[in-house]
């Protein structure tokens, strides 16, 4: 077969049966699971015709009872003109069936688990809906898992997810656009929004910018996400990602585009804020009085996580004189006798977290736990005991990787901006670090997603616009959906009193 389905495009299949049995059976001369039967129609009127399908991507039980035994068995009495006509409305017993002479969209189709119907005499085919492949169960994701709520997570078929968001979203105001990417994968794309609610502008430029792809093979979401995003090289997301439905479904509602890729069950939305990091899936599940002081636990954390080393670095280096005598005397103490310096020793342990880190996510579970205590407990006792490092620095460098971990969202973001503000502090002290910080700000403050300022939520003071950032205020309070909707009235204001 060729490499690409596109070179077919605008080629029609013959009407001879023959013709377009050699021509398949060419095409996918080297595919062992390619399947076919050809069958003698002995009706009232008799003809030939083959059907061409691919072995584990169909169900066996719908072709045999819905193609092979009607035609077998017909008795009926042609009365359309058309052959593939008569077949498709009076003899197949299949939910959907669809004519199609372009021998590119009759190649798809079967590659994507329908069954090809060729009857000799016929300027056309019969794509029939028989896909039956085996697929994982619907699951909790697990690294979204929650107290509260929905415990479904989209899977690797695209149909599937669909399916999920529509139940979802019971209107027809939800649009889903189909898209195929990759030369050579041909894979699907669904562009999903609800039309009343999405900026055609952010649509419409979700779509050139998917459609510009030009690669071989798209096989997960993250393939056409380092392609299409704003500031591809920045540490900040600019796009958000997740796989609960749930998840989808409310920011569609908030007037978001999501894009689901076939054969990965992550799904991808635009705009999305730099206030979403912080923004977890039980927000909206758990009373808002607890979610608004789980939120700002998170903002803290992101501060203590990029700033703790980078402080304590400026501060015992080049400003002892601001930190308490005792404390300052204690810290020097549990240093003497430390054979490295201290940016060398921060650096050192900030590798050695993360490797950690890494080596539980690709450990199996059990293990993963084991090294967990083993890393973190005793190599660490061990490595203090031994003067190899400092107490003090073991404590900065755990509290900010702990902290790290409570939002995982920005985790790349992290990594880079600690290391950056440790830099800065050992070179120029704190005035290093704040430095740091203001550059971190002023580049956060200058990103966008789509053509939405990234943190276009906190550019106003009022109550609605800080009504799901900061904090989390009561649903009955969330009167306005944020600025990237169309309509921006989410529920009628309630009169009190």
């Amino acid at each position: 077969m060729a490499a690409q389905v596109k070179e077919y495009e605008g080629r029609r299949i013959s009407g001879k049966l023959e013709e377009n049995i050699r021509l398949l059976d060419a095409l996918f001369q080297y595919d062992a699971t390619l399947r076919s039967k050809r069958i003698r129609v002995r009706g009232v009127q008799e003809y030939d015709c083959a059907v061409y399908y691919f072995d584990g991507m169909v169900n066996a039980e719908l072709l045999n009872d819905s193609i092979i035994k009607p035609l077998l068995m017909v008795k009926t009495e042609r009365t359309e003109d058309s052959l593939s006509g008569f077949v498709a409305k009076q003899v197949l017993f299949a939910s959907e069936v669809k004519p199609q002479a372009d021998l590119a969209e009759l190649l798809r189709a079967m590659l994507y688990g329908d069954t090809l119907l060729l009857i000799d005499g016929a300027p056309d085919a019969l794509i029939i809906n028989t896909k039956g492949w085996k697929t994982r169960s619907i699951t909790e994701p697990e690294d979204e898992r929650v107290l509260r709520g929905p415990r479904e997570g989209f899977s690797e078929t695209a149909m599937t997810n669909l399916a999920m968001i529509r139940r979802k979203l019971l209107t027809p105001d939800l649009c889903f656009r189909m898209y195929r990417v990759g030369r050579r994968s041909e894979t699907q794309v669904f562009v999903c929004y609800l039309e009343s609610l999405a900026d055609p502008v952010i649509v419409k430029k979700l779509i050139e910018r998917v459609q510009a792809i030009d690669m071989d093979g798209v096989l997960e979401v993250n393939y056409i996400e380092e392609q299409i995003r704003d500031h591809r090289y920045s540490a900040f997301k600019t796009t958000g990602t997740t796989e609960r439905p749930d998840i989808v479904a409310a920011r569609l509602l908030e007037g978001r585009v999501a894009l689901v890729v076939d054969g990965t069950p992550v799904v991808m939305t635009v705009p999305y804020l730099f206030s979403e990091n912080f923004q977890s899936d039980e927000d909206y599940y758990l009373n808002f009085l607890i979610a608004s002081v789980n939120r700002a636990l998170r903002y803290l954390c992101f501060l203590l996580s990029i700033s703790v080393p980078g402080f304590f670095i400026g501060a015992v280096t080049f400003h002892k004189e601001l930190l308490p005598t005792s404390l300052a005397i204690t810290i020097t103490k549990l240093r003497s006798g430390i054979p490295f310096p201290i940016l060398t020793e921060c650096l050192l342990l900030l590798l050695v977290f993360e490797i950690l880190k890494e080596s539980g996510v690709r450990m199996p579970q059990s293990l993963g736990h084991a090294l967990s205590i083993v890393g973190g407990l005793v190599v660490g006792e061990a490595a203090v005991n031994a003067k190899v490092i400092s107490a003090p620095m073991l404590i900065v460098v755990a509290l900010s990787g702990i902290s790290g971990l409570v939002v995982p969202r920005l985790k790349e973001a992290i990594i880079y901006l600690r290391v950056a503000l440790v830099l800065a502090s050992a070179l120029f002290g704190l005035y290093g670090f704040i430095a740091g910080l203001l550059l971190a700000a002023i580049i956060v403050l200058d990103h966008d997603s789509f053509g939405v300022n990234y943190t276009v939520s906190l550019h106003r003071a009022d109550f609605q616009s800080l009504k799901d950032t900061l904090f989390r205020t009561a649903w009955h309070r969330m009167i306005r959906r944020p600025p990237i909707s169309r309509d921006a009235v989410r529920m009628k204001e309630r009169r009190e009193g």
